[in-house]
């Protein structure tokens, strides 16, 4: 197996063999020669099948398959929904663009040998003939540390890792903490890239980011430290498009990690939280809802710590790696036998 992504140096970890790329000095770089590099190493590896996941790369895996080569397709957000969030791009091309997009995915569904969705919602928009729904689960043990601190003796702190945006919630989060002026010893825990990186300029100036801390972007070993020492996850994306049908992996990795969530109230995040009797669901619009639910956890320390117990042994029965993961080996098996 041979990875391409942006890495110092060429190397290889656990037996993965990493061709680094170089890191693009801006998106016009990142367009045309970080994906000519990519286009490149990848022919010269030669692989029997090609498994790309950023819609950017759509050109490279046409061209790949052009050449005879078996490609999939993993799709792990509803890119034309997505798109039309997306902060960067001016507001008068988002919906031209996603249209254009779903033109190109339409393409990709007839081209590509394999379509793999990240969810059964995602899945809805692709042939079934030629798509395999694997989803994004946590690997069981990844995010356990072998001596966690134990939940009652755990300071008042909540985490958030990921992307960190204001349609995740970023600002509500911080405001919340508003709500504990009364000499609570509250923390948030941040760990994550900014985007746009101009949103840290602006929440660091709130009275509230003294309760912050903000970690940066951090190793999964750190995220294994950072969930097993907080009271609670959170996870409050917006009401977007692209957010409703979403199964955001943070969410799955603090319930393995026996973490209780907060989350925001959508009709599928309550099938599963409320499934799985796993957290608290508020409106991720209003931070006195989101420090309500915060001081709920505080002030139920044993509740709060057996709905953490809950998610993970739904983890452990359900919304785990091991499940998924003989799809992806035998969808290969497949393309490799035909």
């Amino acid at each position: 197996m041979t990875l391409i992504a942006q890495n110092d140096k060429d190397e290889i970890v656990d037996g993965v063999k990493i061709l680094g790329l170089t890191k693009p000095r801006n998106r016009i770089a990142r367009m045309t020669k970080t994906m000519s590099e990519i286009y490149q190493k990848a022919v010269r590896v030669d692989a029997d099948v090609y498994h790309f996941h950023d819609p950017e790369l759509f050109p490279i895996g046409i061209m790949l398959h052009c050449k005879g080569k078996k490609v999939i397709y993993d799709v792990h957000e509803d890119v034309p929904k997505q798109t039309l969030i997306k902060d960067y791009l001016p507001v008068i091309i988002r919906k031209p663009l996603a249209w254009m997009l779903t033109a190109v995915e339409w393409i990709g569904a007839k081209v590509f040998d394999a379509i793999v969705p990240a969810t059964p919602k995602i899945a809805e928009r692709f042939p079934p003939f030629r798509t395999m729904t694997i989803q994004n689960f946590p690997i069981i043990n990844e995010l356990v540390n072998v001596t966690p601190v134990p939940y009652q003796k755990r300071t008042a702190t909540f985490v958030y890792v990921g992307g960190i945006a204001s349609i995740r919630g970023a600002k509500e989060m911080v405001r919340a903490l508003e709500y504990f002026k009364d000499g609570s010893s509250i923390r948030l825990s941040l760990a994550g890239d900014f985007s746009p990186n101009i949103l840290y300029d602006e929440l660091k100036i709130l009275p509230e980011w003294q309760f912050v801390d903000y970690r940066g972007h951090v190793s999964r070993e750190q995220v294994a430290s950072l969930l097993n020492s907080a009271r609670a996850g959170l996870v409050l994306f917006h009401p977007e498009p692209n957010h409703i049908d979403a199964q955001p992996n943070k969410l799955f990795e603090y319930m393995s990690a026996g973490l209780p969530v907060i989350a925001s109230d959508f009709p599928l995040w309550r099938r599963i939280i409320d499934g799985a009797g796993c957290g608290l669901l508020v409106d991720p619009l209003d931070p006195a809802a989101i420090a309500k639910a915060m001081r709920w956890i505080l002030e139920h320390p044993a509740e709060a710590e057996a709905m953490g117990q809950r998610g993970r042994k739904a983890v452990e029965q359900t919304y785990n790696w091991g499940a998924e993961a003989p799809k992806l080996l035998d969808l290969y098996n497949k393309l490799l036998k035909s």
